[in-house]
């Protein structure tokens, strides 16, 4: 699978820019009354395992930055051993940001995967300079990408039969160790926006129920950004297997990975658990990454995206919506966040989304 557009790796050797931050205009939004426990048979299943036992070993700030590092054995790590941080940035309002960055999978066929995760980039949906980007004063929690595994493994592999462990899935670790630091960092929230691009947008579904656990009652906007689980028939079980990360799906939801491989009814199974949230796609027709390894390419990539972006909302006409350009574009919130659909920007889309005033809805070219 191809990794992230080359244009947001070369952002990512730009320096970490301490910037100012401005007076969000949009009211906290909490629901204190949503008494429903969602996600519990997934705590059962011991997704929450690693929640709280990983602490930093040190960190660095630059103005209102701060990267945290973890040199842990068999802690958080890169699935090549490479080390791995996560950063926050101290925004001027309670609301929050975690956003889960992208990098391709390992899978037992091939390994198409960043080895280090992309620093903190002050762009698109993370420019706090852009007063146009609804989230632009928000605190944020960032979560590099390097895992290999969708940010749920926790297996280590010997790839190559040669005796040797050359392969270190810890995903759930690296994920579980971010969000302590983040609800550490910012702990009452008055709404939490959870997004990430290509894996990352599968992750921030497997981030979610970990999220909801340290934050409950307070409502969760997640976009997903051009990870929206189109995936070949028995693709992504085999995955979960490879990476030991079936504790993410629940067992009594034989819906969730449907027999078209999709993940369609995994993302329904949660809109369904868990009553607080809104939950957004966007994606190209075509997506370039996914049609290059969806069977039937381009045009069967765009067949199923439709058909689960309808599904999800005419299940769910309030609380899901789509946002889907033609072509091929692969992810939109950091490299492509004034992209036009419908004669409508990916940032001001999100921003009807975050108003909560009934004008949010799906568009399409």
């Amino acid at each position: 699978m191809k990794t992230l557009n080359n244009q947001i790796i070369v952002l990512a050797v730009f320096t970490l820019l301490a910037l100012s931050c401005s007076k969000d205009d949009n009211p906290p939004v909490t629901d204190n009354n949503n008494m429903q426990t969602p996600f519990q048979e997934l705590y059962d299943q011991g997704v929450d395992r690693y929640l709280g036992s990983f602490t930093p070993t040190s960190s660095t700030s630059t103005g209102v930055v701060t990267e945290y590092f973890f040199d842990i054995p068999n802690g958080p790590i890169c699935f090549t051993g490479n080390d791995f941080s996560m950063f926050t940035r101290d925004g001027s309002t309670n609301n929050l940001l975690i956003f889960l960055q992208g990098g391709g999978f390992c899978s037992p066929n091939s390994c198409e995967a960043v080895e280090t995760g992309i620093p903190f980039i002050p762009f698109g949906i993370l420019n706090p300079n852009d007063i146009e980007n609804p989230v632009h004063n928000y605190n944020t929690g960032y979560i590099p990408y390097c895992d290999g595994s969708a940010m749920i493994g926790d297996q280590e592999v010997d790839s190559d039969g040669d005796g040797v462990i050359d392969r270190y899935f810890r995903g759930i670790q690296n994920l579980s160790a971010s969000l302590d630091v983040i609800v550490k960092k910012y702990p009452s929230p008055g709404k939490i926006v959870l997004a990430g691009n290509s894996a990352g947008g599968f992750a921030v579904h497997h981030a979610l129920p970990l999220v909801r656990k340290l934050y409950p009652g307070i409502k969760i906007y997640v976009i997903n950004d051009s990870g929206v689980g189109i995936i070949n028939p028995g693709g992504w079980k085999m995955n979960l297997d490879y990476w030991n990360g079936w504790a993410f799906y629940p067992t009594s939801c034989n819906s969730c990975i449907g027999e078209d491989g999709n993940l369609t009814g995994y993302h329904q199974y949660q809109l369904a658990q868990d009553t607080n949230i809104e939950m957004a796609y966007i994606s190209s027709k075509q997506d370039e990454t996914f049609a290059l390894i969806t069977n039937g390419g381009g045009p069967a990539f765009e067949t199923q995206l439709l058909e689960a972006s309808n599904e999800l909302n005419n299940a769910n006409p309030e609380r899901f919506n789509s946002l889907i350009a033609n072509g091929n574009e692969h992810t939109f919130i950091i490299s492509n966040y004034n992209y036009q659909v419908a004669q409508t920007t990916v940032k001001q889309w999100i921003s009807s989304m975050l108003l909560d005033n009934g004008t949010w809805e799906s568009k399409a070219d």
